[in-house]
């Protein structure tokens, strides 16, 4: 058992547990469409008690960076997974080795929904990808998943690479899913071909132009969004 996750796991819960605001926790939930319970934390206060709790604290392994993730995962109230996420976004480039990608694939595929598959795949799998390039052959695999979740975060790794982006890759697994009918694939789509416009507006517009009986109208109202942006 790692005693990190032990003692970080305390000190998180007292934290949030003291600092809950019933009176917030009811829009958020409305918000999140009542997928989630939320204890009520605003975001400030949140990042402020995160700070606290992890003063003093060493840094994980990655062996802790699992154990913390997937115990964050198991709590209820939705703070814990935002807590997760920015507990990954530190430290996965720094700590986490190629196999790490099965936790965070374990992580899109359960609990999942926008705030926390977004996060997961544009960061902590983006920063992966980045630094192990044999893990494209598991985003290839993901962009043909019957998860939904799983394709969405494949499409959407790349968000933050700008000129490292491979395009190849980029319009191979938009055109695969281009016949979805589901919102949030529709809009990765949309989102993704979006953040790559402002490195390569052409060949976006490009691809919309020649694959515009594909895409759905949001995709190419997304996409073309960035272009505009970017001319």
């Amino acid at each position: 058992m790692s005693a990190l996750k032990t003692v970080l796991l305390a000190r998180l819960t007292a934290a949030y547990e003291a600092h809950a605001d019933p009176k917030n926790a009811a829009p958020m939930r409305a918000y999140m469409r009542e997928r989630f319970s939320f204890l009520g934390i605003e975001r400030d206060r949140l990042d402020a008690l995160d700070r606290e709790v992890l003063a003093g604290l060493d840094a994980p392994t990655e062996r802790d960076l699992a154990a913390i993730a997937r115990a964050c995962w198991k709590k209820e109230p939705r703070e814990f997974q935002y807590f997760a996420l920015k507990y990954l976004r530190k430290w996965t480039p720094k700590v986490a080795s190629a196999g790490f990608l099965d936790v965070l694939g374990e992580l899109i595929a359960n609990k999942s929904w926008w705030d926390t598959v977004d996060e997961l795949a544009q960061h902590p799998v983006g920063a992966l990808v980045a630094k192990h390039p044999e893990l494209r052959a598991t985003m290839d695999a993901w962009a043909r998943s019957d998860d939904l979740w799983l394709a969405r975060a494949a499409i959407l790794h790349q968000n933050r690479y700008r000129e490292r982006t491979d395009p190849r890759r980029l319009f191979a697994y938009c055109r695969s899913r281009a016949a979805e009918k589901d919102f949030f694939m529709r809009k990765a789509i949309g989102w993704a071909l979006r953040a790559y416009a402002a490195t390569d507006p052409r060949a976006v517009a490009r691809f919309v132009a020649d694959h515009d009986a594909a895409l759905s109208p949001l995709s190419k109202r997304e996409a073309l969004r960035g272009v505009a942006r970017a001319s």
